[in-house]
């Protein structure tokens, strides 16, 4: 393909929209991985009428097979990935005391365990060409836990050491790695609008290698 690739998983109609939306303006054709095929295929939809190159893939991003093959497929169809974006998430109003383990483990899967999986399939070939981006979604949970969203508030802080472990690794690569750490509730039309928020992953996008950064907090 001549134009490079962002792949985003967890993709939804929050912060995944808006970030598409500013890679696309960058000449970024958007590979899109989501559980939900139909929901996915709309947002899509809606992005291939904005004049975006769009591609979708199903995939829940707890399940490591499924999303192993998902970038199999991306890498046979299109190319490997220049960029990925980790935006998948699980939140659910549980204090801790009232945490089923299973439950815990589950969501760590999607709130971490994903990110792990889906970067490790993008590095090799990140490595090999001496570039790459991997962003990661996080948010003021890893800063602020709060006990009734205690299962997010360790997938989020776990998030964020995995981002930082994996920028101190990966750094001498030329690949750059970070987070987006968004300390609000994101809603359309407010400082906290997806749009305005993308520009962040943006800004650690196109930071020179000696000037990397591993953590914006959009707050």
């Amino acid at each position: 393909m001549s134009n490079p690739i962002c792949a985003i998983a967890g993709f939804g109609a929050g912060i995944s929209m808006g970030v598409a939306r500013a890679f696309a303006k960058e000449g970024y054709s958007l590979a899109l991985i989501a559980r939900n095929l139909e929901k996915l295929e709309a947002n899509a939809q809606e992005l291939r009428q904005l004049g975006y190159t769009v591609h979708t893939f199903a995939a829940d991003a707890g399940n490591e097979d499924a999303l192993i093959q998902a970038f199999a497929d991306i890498r046979s169809q299109l190319a490997d990935p220049e960029v990925l974006i980790y935006n998948a998430a699980v939140m659910a109003m549980t204090k801790p005391s009232e945490l089923a383990s299973k439950r815990l483990v589950g969501d760590f899967n999607v709130n971490v365990v994903g990110a792990l999986v889906a970067t490790q399939q993008v590095i090799p070939a990140m490595k090999a060409h001496g570039k790459g981006t991997i962003l990661f979604t996080g948010g003021g949970l890893a800063l602020y836990p709060f006990s009734d969203l205690v299962s997010l508030a360790i997938g989020k802080s776990g998030l964020r050491s995995l981002a930082f472990c994996l920028a101190q690794e990966l750094k001498d690569f030329g690949i750059h790695v970070g987070t987006v750490t968004i300390c609000g509730t994101v809603e359309v039309g407010t400082h906290f609008d997806p749009d305005a928020i993308a520009q962040s992953y943006l800004k650690l996008h196109q930071q020179a290698p000696e000037a990397f950064e591993i953590e914006v907090i959009y707050q």
